[in-house]
């Protein structure tokens, strides 16, 4: 008896559409930096089963997705989702990146 192929499982999507913490826009990592950004500060800021704070609830998100999308995450939408992050700590006033020390183990 011959098995079935295995289906693939997208845990990752049903994480960033059901998650506990947030209620993400659709679509929203599709959008320019500054909209990706909004979109996830506005959903922290309405969530009421967030553990953290809606800064480090709507990171996290960010992070999550990108991590996620691994390999198969084109460079332009990388570069975009890196820009989404210092937008998200312009709006909630921490120091952009770009002005720390570099990351460690991260080649830019």
């Amino acid at each position: 008896m011959a098995r079935a192929a295995p289906r693939k499982r997208r845990w990752s999507k049903a994480v960033t559409e059901h998650s506990d913490a947030l209620d993400l826009e659709p679509g929203v990592f599709k959008g320019s930096p500054a909209q990706i950004a909004r979109s996830l500060q506005r959903s922290a800021e309405r969530s009421t089963r967030r553990k953290a704070s809606p800064f480090r609830s709507a990171l996290s998100m960010l992070v999550f997705y990108e991590n996620r999308a691994g390999k198969n995450l084109p460079e332009p939408r990388r570069r975009a989702l890196d820009q989404a992050k210092d937008e998200l700590r312009k709006l909630y006033g921490r120091t952009p990146r770009r002005a720390r020390a570099p990351a460690r183990g991260r080649a830019r």
